[in-house]
This record gives C-alpha cells, structure tokens and sequence, in this order.
C-alpha cells in the first residue's frame, strides 16, 4: 500500500510527488493517458522531423519558481533554452514593442513610440526589482502568505503604498495611459495579460500583464531543450529515483471515503488503489467535487459554490512545420520567441468584447510561438516549428466573421477557423502561408481529449479574474489545498496561485498531506531550501554531496 495516491500526472502532480518522495513517503501517480505530462508534452505530429509541443511551450513561471528550482531537475536531464528576445508585438505600420532580457533593449523599443517611454519601463521595472523576492514568495506559498505577505506589505508602504496597491489593480489599459505616452508599453502590458483571460478593460489585468511581462524581463520565456516533455521526463525520472511509481492509462473514477476520510482511489477497470496516509488531486475543480468524489461525501455549501465556478476562454491552437523563417513585415519579430498579433490595444479590447458577447472573433488575436527560434533542435536548420493559440468561447452565440462559426469544431469548422488564424498572421508577416509544409489543429474538444483537465481548451484551472483568486479560488472561502475530506488534498491549477507550469499548487498540496505527522521533515526541508543561492545553484549538505 502506498503513502500517497496523486491522480493526475500532469506537472502539478509530478512536483507533489517528488515533495512526497523526498519525505521518505511511497508514492503512487495515476495518469489516464498513455503518457504522462498533462499540458506538457510534445510530439512528432505535425511532421516527423519537427518537434511540436502539444499544449502548453514557453515557461517564464517554472523559471521563477522556487518549487522547481528546488528539485535541481538539471541533474534529471532538464535543459533551458532561449530565443534572442522574448516577445515581440508588432504593429502593421511596422513598428514593434520588444521585450528582452535586456531592460535596455526593452527600453529603446519602446522610446522609438515615444522618447521618455524608456525611462518609464525602468521605473516598473525598478517596483520590481524591489518587491520580486517576497512576491514571489508570496505567489508560490500557500493562501495566505503570513511572512511574505507582511514583508511585502513592507516593501509596498515604501514604494509607495495604497498607491502602489492602486496601480496593480488598474485595468492594463488604463496603466497603460498612466505609465507611458506612446504605445508600445501599453501593448507588451496588455498582450502579457492576455495570456490569461483578463481583458484591457478588467479590474487586475495591468498588475498580471506587468507580472508576465517582469517575468520575461528578469527570467525570459525559456523552454526545454528538445520539445515541452523534457521537463516532464526529468520530473518522472527524479520521481523514480526516489522510489516513486507512475501508473499511465488508469483512469481514476472515484475517491473512496470512509468516516469522513479519503483512503483509496477506484479505477474505471474496478481496481482499487489504496493510499495510507493521503490522496492529491491534480484535476480540475469541477472533477474532483462533482466526478470524483461523492456529494454526500461534500458541504452543501461547496456544492452550491461549484455551480458558479467559472472557467477561463476556451482555446483554439494550430500547430505548423515551416520551410523557412516567419517573414514578419518587422523583422524585430523575428528574434521573439513569443509573438503577440493584434493591431493595437483597441484590437485587443475589440477581441476580448466578442469574446464577452459568445462571438468567435473575426480578427483573433493570437499569441504566435516560434520554437526553433527558441530551441534549435525543434526542427532542421532552415525551417521553423511554430503554433499559434486564440481564445474562442465556450459557447458559441455567433461568427463576427463571415465564416458562419457555431462551435460544433468539427472538421470543417477546424479547418475555416484555421484559416482564419493563419489569415490573422499573414497580416503581419505576408508570405507565411507559403512557407507551410504541414499543419495540425487542436480545437477545443481534441485539447480536452489530450488532457481532461482542459475543460473545453481552457488553459488556466478556472479564470484568472480576481472574483476566483486568492481566498476566492476555486470557491469563497478556500484558497488552501485542503478539501472538506481529511487526508484529500487539491493539487491542480484549480487551487491557489493558479494556473502555469510552476509546480506551486502541487507542492502546497504535498506541504499541506505532509504536515500533520511530518512537520520535523518538512522543516529540513524548507532550511534546505533556503540555502540555495540566489542563483539556483544547490549549496552542500552536511555530508559534503550536493542537496
């Protein structure tokens, strides 16, 4: 009998595994699909000589994250790359906001809209720099962060305060207005909120648009060497190292609770997988309360709360096998890993409004990945592996195209939707549909069938809107990894902080089983942490080897 039962074997579960592990646990994960990984894997798919990452490709969250730099998965076989910018937004007049590693670069582009603009990213960037420590801390640790949260508290009363706190409320357009005078500062702000579900105009998106975009100016947006399911390999293979088991094609159907207690998980073959000390779900929100387990098993309350749960914007992705670079109209997109297309931030606003009224919008803004770009050996030399992902509704009222798009997706609708998409980006880089050797398309339905947490394509766990954050994720009144049952724990994206691959949900999870009998550990632990460098390097242990 194993310790610890995790259900899911996406990142989320796979770092809380490995938490476990390390505590001299036995673990067991249970993946329904045939592989592990969840939103993190690639495939040879679109092409046998092009590396494709299924879902999710650019990782500036795991870069930053204390969880997983804690695991040293470098010594598992993990690899970073990066391409020589990190974003890029070109406009169609030619003119391009570009974000870099490099606060200089970053600065430059963005005086070339307006001079004083330069001036005006160093000063975010300067918040930044003296809050990143503790509201990282504050991002990656359980709800509510009582340590990190009062020494940011500290640091916010001297940059400023309530005033602060106002900025990174503000809606990125209206941060926009305030902080620059020209263009370009707004749209790296706006097109960075948009990979979530925060629209220009809502309450939040320019503190999570300034988030990612500070996020790529300090750590870029890197991705493992040889396709997405590298950093799910060395989570697996440092999983097994440790003693720890992954079980792929079980499909879990039910957690088993007896007085009150989850201690077992029942597979859809009738197997039944006991766990002696805690079971984690790294599942959707929705699944874990009205699949897995029983209602009578829940609050009333909770049941209630569930009804209104909200996921956030379905997805539309294309993935293609290029026979040559992207021939963007401004060729400082050609260095970008990550390229946002929309004409402008009244584009953007446009976009998101159809999305509000059930449109599928006509001109899609779409957030465009040049992987070779970014990782050489994603395809021969010469070409270009590449996607592009939009967001499209859950449910469909209507097309603000001419195409007729109801939301069935099936093949021909896939098929016009991406044309459409592929019509979006030659409007900034002509001649791209000549360069296609092949293409693949995941619709919303086929990214649910790839990983079931990805309710119809949506990407993040549930919206990132600041009605389901903190101690209103996934329901008022939560925001921990515990559940209603004792020893059932949520370890998805569901829970706090949300979603992108970082790990913290999982590890919450795992900190939180590990707490009533193995605080001693836990405590080790954390010191271990603690004495690694800033720069991620693994400090010696009292035996001499590394920790």
């Amino acid at each position: 009998m194993a310790d610890a039962v995790v259900i899911g074997a996406g990142p989320n579960g796979l770092v809380a595994a490995n938490l476990l592990a390390d505590a001299g646990w036995s673990v067991q994960v249970l993946e329904e699909q045939p592989e592990p990984g969840g939103a993190v894997r690639h495939d040879h798919g679109v092409h046998p000589d092009f590396a494709s990452d299924l879902c999710s490709s650019f990782y500036p969250l795991a870069a930053a994250s204390p969880v997983v730099s804690g695991l040293a998965l470098e010594d598992h076989g993990l690899r970073w790359s990066h391409a020589p910018h990190v974003v890029a937004h070109p406009l169609s007049d030619g003119r391009c906001a570009v974000l870099d590693r490099d606060v200089g670069v970053t600065a430059d582009s963005l005086d070339a809209f307006a001079p004083g603009d330069g001036d005006a990213w160093r000063r975010l960037h300067g918040l930044w720099e003296r809050l990143r420590p503790d509201l990282l801390d504050a991002l990656f640790t359980p709800f509510p962060p009582v340590r990190s949260g009062l020494r940011l508290a500290v640091r916010l009363r001297g940059t400023g305060g309530l005033r602060m706190a106002r900025t990174l409320v503000l809606p990125v357009r209206r941060m926009a207005e305030e902080e620059f005078r020209g263009e370009g500062g707004g749209l790296l702000l706006a097109g960075n909120a948009l990979h979530a579900d925060l629209a220009p105009e809502a309450a939040g998106s320019g503190g999570f648009g300034w988030l990612m975009s500070m996020l790529g100016q300090t750590y870029g947006f890197p991705v493992p060497v040889g396709g997405a399911g590298a950093l799910t390999g060395a989570l697996v293979r440092r999983l097994e190292s440790r003693g720890g088991v992954v079980r792929c094609g079980r499909h879990v159907e039910r957690v088993v609770v007896r007085d009150g207690r989850a201690v077992a998980v029942r597979l859809a073959d009738g197997e039944t997988v006991p766990a002696r000390r805690a079971v984690l779900a790294d599942v959707s929100v929705p699944a874990l309360y009205g699949e897995l387990v029983a209602p009578e098993d829940l609050p009333r309350q909770l049941l209630s709360d569930l009804k209104r749960f909200q996921w956030d914007f379905a997805t539309f992705k294309v993935d293609w096998a290029l026979d040559g670079p992207v021939p963007w109209r401004c060729e400082q997109a050609a260095g970008a890993g990550t390229v946002h297309l929309a004409d402008g931030l009244d584009e953007l606003t446009r976009f998101a409004a159809q999305l509000a009224m059930g449109q599928v919008p006509d001109r899609p803004f779409s957030l465009f990945g040049q992987m070779t770009t970014s990782d050489p050996t994603r395809s021969p030399q010469g070409t270009e592996s590449a996607w592009a992902y939009t967001h499209v509704p859950h449910r469909v009222a209507g097309d603000a195209g001419d195409d007729g798009l109801t939301g069935s997706w099936d093949k021909d609708e896939q098929e016009r939707m991406a044309d459409r998409v592929e019509a979006h980006v030659e409007r900034f880089a002509p001649g791209f549909r000549d360069r296609v050797r092949a293409r693949r398309i995941l619709a919303p339905p086929t990214l649910q069938s790839l990983d079931r947490n990805l309710h119809g394509g949506a990407i993040n766990g549930g919206t990132t809107a600041m009605h389901q954050q903190l101690f209103f994720r996934p329901a008022p009144g939560t925001g921990r990894p515990e559940t209603p049952v004792k020893g059932l724990y949520l370890a998805s994206a569901g829970a706090h902080p949300g979603g992108g691959v970082h790990g913290a949900p999982g590890a919450n999870a795992a900190r939180a089983a590990l707490r009533p009998s193995f605080a001693p550990a836990l405590a080790a632990a954390q010191r271990l942490l603690a004495h690694r460098d800033r720069t991620g390097h693994r400090q010696p242990d009292r035996g001499g080897r590394p920790a």
